[in-house]
């Protein structure tokens, strides 16, 4: 395939507002990046507050194929329908398997195969429950809409095989995603996202429940998988810059109309709450989800690094001095 679109950026954030954001957490979200073309969206798992948007225009656009992240809605679709248990092996003709091994490696056969037994009707509804095709934010300014659709791919291009194993004809939000993610990291709360960006609004927040997803009892069996992606999988680069703390994330990497992307959706109980990092990364050949993995390393490394996880005050505190008060140039 030829490819069209840059894989580098000469600067990091420009004409992002980052009034309200947490100062350290996007200082290490630009240093994972590097020079590399894309965003890193960090979120307070527990409030649905956006700590930190890099590059904004990125990651406030109508989104990109999901590739692989799709992964993520599909099995706990599946479990939810009792289509599959975690330990069910799926017959996929020559071998088998599980739902741990199929996240951690992130097996296309396999959820082929679940997507089809699970049917289009069931994949889209539960798709809209965990507010794909729908704004994820209250109040973002800028924020597109991505969509889900309402009609299944034609045989011809893969069905609804090929939209559940890396989400061809769906458009993703780094948002949507990693709202969605945050519902897994704390046991099922669909937050609004909120990235307050004036003193008014930093002193007003106060989280917004969108919906309660009943997929609590769900998640030990998803994130087996996920914690298997970065110990052994397709998201182990992550461990070559950050051992300390436990992280259960999904890559993705497919490519689009000559754009290359690289998902890695993330999140990690640290002393300071639960994080969640979103990293979508567009460009050429040379991104792929193992390549944003090693960046959220590198993200949590940064942070280790500046001790940061050995303050108190909680992560979404306002008017703390994490605060960065003025916009990027």
């Amino acid at each position: 395939m030829r490819y069209t679109t840059s894989s580098f950026l000469a600067q990091q954030g420009v004409g992002d507002i980052t009034a309200g954001e947490d100062a350290s957490i996007r200082a290490a979200a630009i240093e994972a990046l590097g020079n590399i073309h894309g965003t890193a969206v960090v979120i307070d798992a527990s409030t649905g507050r956006i700590l930190s948007m890099v590059n904004q225009r990125i990651a406030l656009a109508p989104g990109a194929e999901p590739c692989s992240t799709i992964k993520l809605t599909v099995g706990m679709a599946a479990l939810s329908e009792g289509v599959i248990t975690r330990d069910r092996m799926v017959n996929l003709g020559g071998f088998r398997l599980n739902l741990t091994e199929a996240l951690a490696h992130s097996n296309n056969l396999y959820f082929e195969e679940v997507g089809r037994e699970l049917g289009f009707t069931r994949v889209h509804r539960y798709a809209r429950l965990f507010g794909l095709g729908e704004l994820a934010g209250y109040n973002i300014p800028g924020e597109q809409l991505g969509t889900y659709p309402d009609h299944e791919l034609p045989a011809s291009e893969g069905g609804v095989g090929r939209m559940c194993s890396f989400g061809q004809g769906v458009s993703l939000t780094p948002l949507q995603l990693g709202a969605y993610v945050a519902a897994i990291a704390n046991d099922g709360t669909l937050y609004y996202l909120q990235h307050p960006t004036t003193p008014q609004q930093i002193a007003d927040f106060h989280p917004r429940v969108k919906r309660l997803l009943p997929i609590a009892r769900f998640i030990p069996d998803m994130q087996d998988g996920m914690a298997g992606a970065v110990e052994y999988g397709t998201a182990r680069s992550l461990r070559l810059s950050f051992r300390e703390l436990p992280v259960f994330g999904k890559t993705g990497t497919c490519s689009n109309d000559g754009t290359r992307f690289g998902w890695f959706a993330s999140y990690s109980d640290t002393p300071r709450g639960t994080l969640v990092t979103v990293f979508l990364l567009e460009g050429g050949g040379d991104l792929y989800g193992p390549l944003a993995a090693g960046m959220t390393g590198k993200f949590y490394r940064a942070l280790w690094d500046s001790h940061y996880f050995e303050e108190t005050a909680p992560l979404e505190a306002a008017g703390s001095p994490a605060l960065d008060a003025q916009p990027a140039h």
